[in-house]
């Protein structure tokens, strides 16, 4: 049976992104449960070496997958320049959000409502990006191209990076912090459920939602070149 599909202009698709995702990353920082894990890696530079803020440390972050995507790939990826772009912008949303985020009330409900809804936004915020056709955010252009290139499913390579990214924070608050921060169960559900709720959303997209570009006129099936299942 058919069904009539919405269209969704990648640059609408990435514009969302850029406002949803940063908040999603401040939503989850508030809440007492831990960071997401990819997120955790700059979160804990921030605070061992303040002279960045988190935004910035999160665009270094991205600059730094992206330069070893193009070492794995032998190539110079010039789509990926505006990714560079993107990731600036992404990382000053983040500052931008974080400054009323941080005035909403401590209280546990409050906080389970923040976590869940940043981690939602969150899986939400991946499958737009994996879709829009555009240049993304390189945290999300990380896993996708890496599971491109190896041949694997996305939500393995998701998870796989998700668990380094882990692992590398917790190295990292153990030997300069010499206490863990910003790790709780949040983050190690995060490391887990991520790939696996993010190929969840992608089914429901890849039935409902067909992708296009404003400045060209083709339309292209949300999830053609990525392996989910």
């Amino acid at each position: 049976m058919n069904t009539r599909k919405f269209h969704l202009p990648g640059e609408a698709a990435l514009l969302i992104v850029l406002l949803l995702n940063p908040l999603a990353i401040d939503l989850m920082s508030k809440s007492v449960f831990g960071i997401s894990t990819i997120s955790s890696v700059p979160l804990i530079l921030s605070t061992a070496f303040p002279v960045f803020s988190f935004g910035t440390w999160n665009y270094i972050f991205q600059t730094l997958l992206v330069i070893t995507l193009m070492v794995l790939k032998r190539s110079f990826c010039p789509g990926y320049l505006f990714s560079f772009v993107v990731g600036i912008g992404f990382g000053k949303m983040i500052d931008v959000h974080n400054t009323w985020v941080t005035l909403l009330p401590n209280v546990l409900s409050l906080n389970v409502v923040c976590f869940f809804t940043g981690f939602l936004l969150m899986c939400f915020g991946i499958c737009l990006a994996n879709n829009c056709l555009l240049p993304i955010v390189p945290t999300d252009i990380f896993p996708r191209d890496l599971s491109e290139l190896l041949h694997k499913k996305y939500n393995q390579i998701k998870t796989t990076f998700d668990l380094t990214c882990l692992t590398t924070t917790v190295i990292l608050s153990l030997v300069i912090l010499h206490h863990l921060y910003g790790i709780g169960i949040g983050t190690f559900f995060c490391a887990f459920m991520t790939g696996r709720t993010v190929s969840l959303v992608q089914k429901f997209i890849g039935n409902h939602v067909e992708f296009y570009r404003l400045m060209k006129k083709e339309m292209v099936m949300p999830g053609k070149k990525m392996r989910h299942a």
